[in-house]
């Protein structure tokens, strides 16, 4: 007889998984479609600007990133490559002073 644990317990695990995926993004006027590969090119309008939730998003959809991160002055981060995230670094002040993918 099989118990019925196992198939419970991948039922539960694929359950986990896609609730991890993150919702569709959702774009204003004169957003570029999100297609997940970051174009830093259309995010340089944030240069000078300082940080807060809807710049980043902003420039997360100009540049079509999936994802944004800021990086701070001393901050430890990652060196990983990711073709789908906009970095955006900031002065002491909080200003974008660079935007970049990766």
């Amino acid at each position: 007889m099989r118990s019925p644990i196992p198939a419970a317990l991948a039922a539960t695990t694929a359950l986990l998984v896609s609730a991890c995926g993150s919702p569709a993004a959702s774009q204003g006027a004169g957003s570029a479609p999100v297609t997940g590969r970051c174009n830093a090119a259309p995010a340089q309008f944030a240069l000078g600007r300082t940080a807060d939730a809807a710049l980043e998003n902003e420039a997360r959809a100009r540049a079509g990133a999936k994802t944004v991160r800021v990086l701070r002055p001393n901050q430890v981060v990652t060196m990983e490559f990711n073709a789908e995230r906009l970095s955006l670094t900031v002065d002491d002040a909080g200003r974008v002073t660079r935007a970049t993918c990766g």
